[in-house]
């Protein structure tokens, strides 16, 4: 019996991730993994260290099963950027840089400088919900809020990244865009 157990334990033991396949996934994937932590972070320095950090954290992890390296290594990252940026090790004091040196498609700039100018919280919730897909839950779990708050976050920081103002807008410019010129209240 503790010799089938043992056995068992070892076959099991193969279904992990090492730290070579954790250094080839941050080799294969160093754009885009930079990329996503320049968008959280909004700053080339700290970005390159929460990228270095996240690799080893990644490399160190045991019990991450194989097929699920390039998410580990994801969320690695994402809970890098937000120690760095919530608990002070980047600070809010960090400058913001603009996407220079980061390879991207050709509107990229503009999208990656729209996406970086968000305040943390909500570049945070955009970069987390929008673009990596992370539910409202895991998003609320992972920056320690109230399921409600990420919701507006979304809400506020794709109207800041679209140029649209709700405040500002008045219901006939509304209705104008929509392709009519009623005023409220007439029919």
């Amino acid at each position: 019996m503790y010799k089938f157990r043992v056995q068992q334990n070892a076959q099991f033991h193969g279904g992990y991730a090492t730290c070579a396949t954790f250094r080839q996934i941050f080799i294969d994937n160093l754009h885009s993994l930079y990329l996503l932590a320049f968008l959280l972070i909004g700053n080339h320095v700290e970005a390159e260290k929460c990228f270095v950090a996240s690799f080893e954290d990644a490399a160190r992890a045991s019990s991450v099963f194989e097929g699920w390296e390039r998410s580990w290594s994801k969320r690695c990252l994402i809970l890098n950027a937000i120690q760095r940026v919530f608990c002070g090790t980047a600070g809010t004091s960090v400058k913001r840089d603009t996407c220079c040196g980061v390879d991207v498609e050709p509107e990229g700039p503009r999208v990656v400088n729209a996406v970086s100018g968000l305040a943390p919280f909500h570049r945070f919730v955009f970069v987390m919900s929008v673009l990596e897909e992370y539910s409202d839950c895991e998003c609320a779990l992972l920056l320690g809020c109230a399921l409600r708050d990420v919701v507006e976050a979304r809400i506020q920081a794709l109207w800041q990244i679209s140029g649209f103002d709700p405040a500002s807008q008045n219901p006939l410019r509304l209705d104008k865009m929509s392709g009519t010129s009623r005023r409220p209240g007439q029919t």
